[in-house]
């Protein structure tokens, strides 16, 4: 059976989804270690969580695409 693969346009808003979730995710793992209401840090690593299982979707749908750019397994940490 043929693979399909994105359009051009497809491809560049779909890297553009990439990059924003992973900068969601790195921002709710970095603000999770200034929250203090238990709560709030459930939820918030409920959407950590959430963020990971989103961006591997987006990784096997960005296989499709005619070009690419490599997307990391993980985050980069903004500090070190």
């Amino acid at each position: 059976m043929n693979n399909p693969t994105l359009g051009p346009h497809e491809s560049l808003e779909l890297h553009e989804a990439l990059n924003f979730k992973t900068l969601c995710l790195a921002k709710s793992k970095l603000m999770q270690g200034l929250v203090f209401d238990q709560e709030l840090k459930a939820l918030m690593q409920k959407d950590v969580t959430q963020s990971i299982q989103q961006i591997a979707e987006l990784q096997a749908i960005y296989a499709n695409a005619p070009f690419q750019a490599p997307v990391p397994n993980s985050p980069t940490p903004i500090t070190h």
